[in-house]
């Protein structure tokens, strides 16, 4: 199976140098829209609800410190079979042209997000998971 830094790495390679906290809600979307599309996650890896929006912590171990990303060493965008990146590539279609911190209010807009951040307050630190369920539930029904 492909995990988070291969998918991050294929990401980078489609629409290149781009900030941290915008790779993180582009493979946010990029889970989520597997989910629905091909009824299969595109990596195992949790996605937290961190106060910016939802965080992948392994790839974030990865680029920690870094502002914008070119590449993810630990990343193999070969790994991903041609129908994940039909549905990444249509992802970004909708996503990849928006800034990092529209993404970021979109997620805080959104159900996953909200309701794994509930109780936690406004820019608390939090490692709640956002379920594959609550991803599959919501934007499949959008």
């Amino acid at each position: 199976m492909t995990n988070v830094y291969d998918v991050a790495a294929y990401i980078l390679t489609k629409v290149g140098s781009i900030t941290a906290m915008k790779l993180q809600k582009l493979v946010y979307y990029a889970q989520a829209w597997s989910l629905v599309w091909d009824e299969t996650p595109l990596f195992e890896e949790r996605i937290e609800a961190w106060a910016n929006g939802p965080v992948a912590p392994a790839l974030y171990e990865c680029h920690k410190g870094e502002f914008r990303l070119q590449s993810i060493p630990a990343g193999n965008p070969d790994k991903l079979s041609d129908n994940q990146r039909d549905t990444i590539d249509k992802m970004l279609e909708f996503y990849g042209d928006k800034t990092s911190q529209w993404l970021s209010d979109l997620t805080h807009k959104e159900d996953p997000w909200i309701e794994a951040r509930e109780g936690v307050p406004a820019g608390q630190r939090s490692n709640q998971e956002i379920t594959h369920a609550s991803m599959m539930e919501y934007y499949s029904g959008l």
